[in-house]
């Protein structure tokens, strides 16, 4: 049996709907950060949007990074 026999693929549907959920709460952080420095500080708009757009990345590189640890220790963890 070959490799490619073995890989296992989610359905489309399922990597779609993953997809619309991290979307969504990208979206919903840029919104979020939006709206707590238009209330909170006097910045241009376009200031506000970059720091958004940071915020929203930093959330995402958090996520990530928590999802690698998480994996890397449920591979490398004894299932008894």
């Amino acid at each position: 049996m070959e490799m490619d026999e073995l890989e296992i693929k989610p359905p489309a549907s399922l990597v779609d709907t993953i997809c619309e959920k991290q979307g969504t709460v990208w979206a919903t952080a840029v919104g979020a950060s939006l709206a707590h420095s238009r209330a909170t500080t006097p910045l241009k708009p376009s200031l506000r949007l970059i720091h958004a757009r940071m915020h929203a990345q930093a959330l995402t590189l958090a996520v990530l990074s928590g999802a690698a640890v998480y994996h890397y220790y449920d591979k490398n963890s004894d299932h008894n």
